[in-house]
Parts: structure tokens; sequence; C-alpha cells
């Protein structure tokens, strides 16, 4: 079989991931076992807390949700997913050709994600999501003109002046609203059609982020990481909130930076610009999906296609702000509107570590364990990326560097105290590119570590409700 391999001197040195022997298996275990504990501790402690003065926010800490054991329409089709993915998922990641795999691993998350979303059935499951009282379809009619809607957003962001903005649409700059406007505008209305945009377009995260992996650590590690990205856990929160749709863009900006850096196209660039500055205007916390950008760079040691990007980035707050929309007036309208709500009452002393247990839960064990492996790579992947004749980075320094950017990420925006509770569903974004460390884990434990990753989506989703 041939593959569409380059030559391009700035691509890292293939060469196979974690072999079985070199730390063995019971680290890996380990991992795995002190992020069910995690997992657990903030579930004990917080039930507790919650249970003496309700101020966690959360009926069923450290996840949004409520306990509601249930099974629905889209259990068989769940557990049949799960099961294909784990028996055939890794010989098909290694055996289909390139494209073939993608369009596949893109296939099968989008049937993972609607399976587990129909599990509540169509209406509460996908129909319903983004028309509840908190969510951007409830604004559209407001928007009939759209420059008189961005010039006077910020006049409703703060709760007291009439006619404030539902939460969500509150808490994000105007372009998360205005994608459902302008689905409105063109025919596809309401709560069924913008749930399945975001779902498609969440899915399509999962081919970004394995082209990605392609360009900076090379073939294998892609393929070893394709079918966990294909059933990964956070798939309970992508079907069906906004946030699916933000990772999915954020993950193509990444992947056209790498497609950029690694094969010189100056198309690619431009396009990796405009998807970075769009993102930062779905959601205040993703400018901070600038480290992963910045680390492709260090990857493969260019800066050519800097002055593309950002001249394309600059184009997105350009326009918004000739329009009447300031992204750094609004932000601390923003805080200020957090904690008039939930954001003032939750505990940070709580969250600061719930959220990474919310976290686990939505990466799964496997990706804990494949982090393990992460941050043992860290010091000699750093050392050598930092080094003044650095060489191309190998392989699994490559995907070391880039995961690593990722978790940095994440923990900038946990430590931030503006993201207490709902990261299950709010870090979408980060979780991504959080995964591909299941790539380092030994290829003889593939399938045992799948199925852990489903049956911890499967319980979540069966077990309680989520309200996403």
């Amino acid at each position: 079989m041939k593959t569409e391999e380059r030559s391009d001197s700035s691509r890292p040195a293939e060469e196979p991931a974690a072999p079985a022997g070199r730390a063995g298996h019971r680290p890996d275990l380990v991992a795995a076992g002190v992020g069910a504990l995690l997992v657990a501790v903030a579930c004990g402690v917080g039930w507790a807390w919650q249970s003496a003065d309700g101020r966690l926010q959360a009926q069923w800490p450290p996840l949004l949700a409520s306990w509601h054991p249930h099974v629905g329409p889209g259990t068989p089709a769940a557990l049949t997913v799960a099961a294909v993915v784990v028996a055939y998922g890794p010989a098909l990641a290694d055996r289909l050709p390139w494209r073939r795999l993608l369009l596949t691993a893109w296939a099968t998350a989008l049937a993972w994600i609607f399976s587990l979303a129909l599990i509540e059935g169509w209406y509460r499951g996908i129909a319903r999501r983004l028309t509840t009282k908190h969510e951007y379809l409830r604004v559209i009619d407001r928007f009939d003109d759209i420059p008189a809607a961005l010039r006077g957003f910020t006049d409703h962001i703060v709760v007291g002046p009439p006619g404030n903005w539902p939460a969500h649409v509150a808490g994000h700059p105007p372009g998360a609203t205005l994608t459902f406007v302008w689905l409105d505008r063109i025919g596809l209305g309401g709560g069924a059609w913008a749930g399945v945009f975001c779902i498609v377009l969440g899915a399509s995260g999962v081919a970004a982020v394995l082209i990605a992996v392609r360009a900076l650590a090379g073939e294998r590690l892609a393929r070893r990481a394709a079918p966990f990205l294909a059933l990964a856990p956070f798939a309970v929160w992508t079907g069906t909130s906004a946030d699916g749709y933000f990772a999915g863009v954020a993950a193509w900006s990444i992947a056209l930076l790498a497609l950029a850096a690694t094969r010189r196209s100056l198309l690619a660039a431009c396009a990796s610009g405009l998807l970075f500055g769009w993102t930062c205007y779905l959601s205040y916390g993703l400018p901070l999906i600038a480290l992963p950008l910045a680390t492709v760079l260090l990857i493969t040691h260019t800066t050519r296609p800097v002055l593309p990007f950002l001249t394309a980035a600059l184009t997105v707050p350009l326009a918004f702000t000739l329009t009447g929309f300031a992204w750094w007036e609004a932000y601390p309208l923003l805080v200020e509107r957090y904690y008039q709500g939930a954001g003032g009452v939750r505990p940070y002393a709580y969250w600061v570590w719930g959220n990474l247990a919310a976290a686990t839960l939505a990466v799964g064990l496997a990706t804990a364990a494949g982090l393990r492996r992460t941050l043992a790579a860290t010091p000699s992947a750093a050392l050598g990326a930092l080094h003044p004749r650095r060489p191309a980075p190998t392989a699994e320094a490559a995907l070391t560097l880039l995961v690593l950017a990722a978790l940095l990420a994440l923990l900038a925006a946990d430590l931030s105290g503006m993201s207490k509770a709902e990261t299950e569903r709010i870090w979408q974004p980060f979780y991504f590119w959080l995964l591909p460390a299941t790539a380092l884990l030994p290829v003889r434990g593939r399938r045992g570590w799948l199925g852990a990753q489903a049956g911890v989506a499967l319980l979540v989703n069966h077990l309680v409700w989520t309200g996403w």
C-alpha cells in the first residue's frame, strides 16, 4: 500500500511509538488508577459539599449533571459502534489507505456522537439542546439587523439593564450567536439543524487532529491515535453543545498551520489564521489555542507561515471592530456577568481540581495513561526543542510537545477561575489534542484501552442526565 509521504526536511523522522517493553504496562495502569481515584474523590467530596450548602451549583459534581439511570433509542447503536471500534478499529487504522482512514474516522466519530445523543431520543438529545433558556437560538429574532445588534451587544451582557442576553450568548463573543443566525437565514433554522451542524463540525475535528499529527509526528502515530479519537468519551458533550463546533474550528486551524509549516502552503497559512481569528470570536477562552499553534512552529522550526497567518487572523477582529463590537471591551463585562451568576457562588477551592476530574471523564483513562508517557518524555523533548542547534524532533518528541501545549492551555484555563464547572463541555477544544497521547501506549493493549474509553462514555451517558 502506498501512502502520500513527503520528503520535506521539516518533517520529523518517523519513529516507533513507545514499545511495550520500554516502561511496561504497570505505570500506565497506575496512571489510569490515579485518574479514576481523582474522579472518585471529586464525586465524594463534591456530593458532600453540594449537600451541605449547594454552593457547587452542580447536582452530580464534578459534572453538571443529575443522577438518572436510563436507556434509550441510541443505546443499541452506541453499544454497536463501541464494540466494532474496539474489535476492528486498531487493525483498520493500521491498514486503510490514508484518505480512507480520515473519512472512516470522521464517519465513526459521527456515528458515535449521534448514537450517544440519541440515548435521550431525537428531541431531548438533539433538537432541544440548543433551544433552552440559556442558549443561542433564543435570540435569533434580535439579530434582524446584525450591525445594530453588534453595536449594542455589550449593552446586554451584564445582568441589570433590560433585555440582558441569555447566559451562553452573554458568555461568548457574538461569533457564536451569528453562526446560528446565519444558519437560520439560509433556511436551516431551529434546534435540529443547529444540533446536527455542531455534531458534524465537532466530529470533523477528528480528521483535523489526524492530519496535524501526521504532518508533525508522522503517519504511524496518527494511525495509532485514530481509533481513540473516533471513540472519544467527550463525544457525550459534543452531541450537542456549541462547544463541539468551537472545537472543530480550532482543530482545523491547528491542522492547517501544520500543513502550512510542513508543505510551505500560503493558502493553508491564511486559512489557519482566518479560522483562529474566528475561534477567538466564538469563545473568550479560546485565544489559548495560540499555545498549540505556536508549538506547531516550534516543532517544524519555521516562521514562514507567521506573516500570512497573522494577516488573515487579524481580518476577523478588524471586521468585528469596524461593525461595532470590541472584544476587549466585552471581556471585562463578561467577567462581571460571570460573577453575577454561578461563577460567583461556585468555590474555586473545589473546582480548581474538580475540573480536572471532569476532564478525566471527558478524555478517558487511556488518555490519562498516555499523558503519563507524555510527561515522562517531556524533559528530553523540551531540551531538544530549546537546543540552539536543534535537529528535527523525533516523532515521539513532536507528539509530546503538541500534547503538552494543549495540556498547558487547559491548565491555564483552569487556574484562571473562569472555568468553574462545566469543563467536560467547555474544554473540548483542548481535549482533542490530549487524546493523541494514546498513540504512545503499547500496541498490544490498544483494544483494552479502547474498551475502557468506550466504557466511560457509555456509563456517563446512561447513568446521568448531562443537560448537554
